[in-house]
């Protein structure tokens, strides 16, 4: 038995879908039935449970051989990082009393800093949370910047006729799709191969700044000339909080930003066909970005 959270986000719909697609009894364990129906039509398991009550998780984690766990995003949380904490320590103590032997964990490149990060230190925290219980195989998955995160880009473009960060123009990200990831835990799970505490970085298929991105949006898009432009934080924060996030999570998001822009956070790895990843850029932007455009272009 597997047990997933997340299952109706980018990365946990892909693990549970390549699971049942494999013939294997999974349960998903989501706040709303609702967004779990298709899945259940698969043949899933549907678990209505609070992640931020360890016992309810420990009866979702009942009887499992292996999980995948996640902090889902909560962008209009008032206090971000202590809902982190709390969804982490509930993950742990669920696991822990459930006596889950495997868990394939979500986490970040940077999660390495304690501090500074962000939104990853809560991922930091997770990660060592899980690596206290004793006895159990738990892989960190440790995936790099998503290609999900250009989508508002969409916005930015029809506004000011620009792709708009706070990112440097020249800062080298490990751009990864999240399907990606989701296939990555999806097969560990199916092997469980792994043991003791263990990292796996994911860089997805190269290296790009936003500068290159943007031309590739561009190209995309029908607008070759597509710039970008780095604005500064306040501009960033008023934006992010303009389209419905908090202003804290809006701060988390910018010392994030700054901790990329600076070196502090990075990946720790060389390159290899281990943390390589075969989604490209381009492939990402025809499938899912230029379609999120020309639907907000028709309404």
């Amino acid at each position: 038995m597997y047990v997933v959270i997340g299952a109706s986000g980018n990365t946990g719909h892909v693990v549970a879908r390549n699971l049942l697609a494999r013939g294997q009894k999974v349960r998903l364990v989501g706040r709303s039935a609702t967004k779990l129906q298709a899945l259940a039509a698969d043949g899933a398991e549907i678990f209505i449970g609070d992640l931020t009550d360890p016992s309810s998780l420990t009866k979702a984690f009942h009887q499992a051989d292996a999980a995948y766990v996640m902090i889902p995003p909560d962008p209009a949380s008032k206090d971000y990082r202590a809902y982190q904490d709390e969804v982490s320590s509930s993950l742990a103590t669920a696991l822990q009393n459930a006596k889950v032997k495997n868990v394939v964990a979500l986490s970040s490149f940077g999660a390495d800093k304690a501090s500074g990060t962000g939104p990853v230190v809560g991922l930091h925290n997770l990660e060592q949370k899980l690596d206290q219980i004793s006895d159990r195989n738990v892989l960190h998955l440790r995936p790099g910047y998503f290609m999900e995160n250009t989508l508002p880009q969409v916005g930015a473009i029809r506004m000011l006729g620009s792709a708009v960060s706070p990112l440097r123009p020249d800062l080298k990200l490990p751009m990864i799709a999240t399907r990606d990831i989701g296939a990555v835990a999806a097969n560990a799970l199916l092997r469980l191969d792994f043991r003791g505490k263990s990292t796996q970085e994911l860089q997805g298929e190269r290296d790009l700044d936003y500068t290159e991105a943007a031309t590739i949006l561009g190209n995309a898009i029908g607008k070759p000339d597509l710039g970008y432009i780095q604005a500064p934080d306040n501009q960033i924060l008023a934006a992010m909080v303009q389209m419905g996030m908090s202003e804290n999570v809006a701060q988390l998001i910018l010392e994030m930003s700054g901790a990329l822009n600076r070196g502090h956070m990075k990946a720790l790895e060389p390159r290899s066909a281990t943390n390589t990843t075969p989604t490209k850029f381009e492939t990402f932007v025809s499938e899912t970005f230029v379609p999120a455009f020309e639907q907000q272009t028709a309404a």
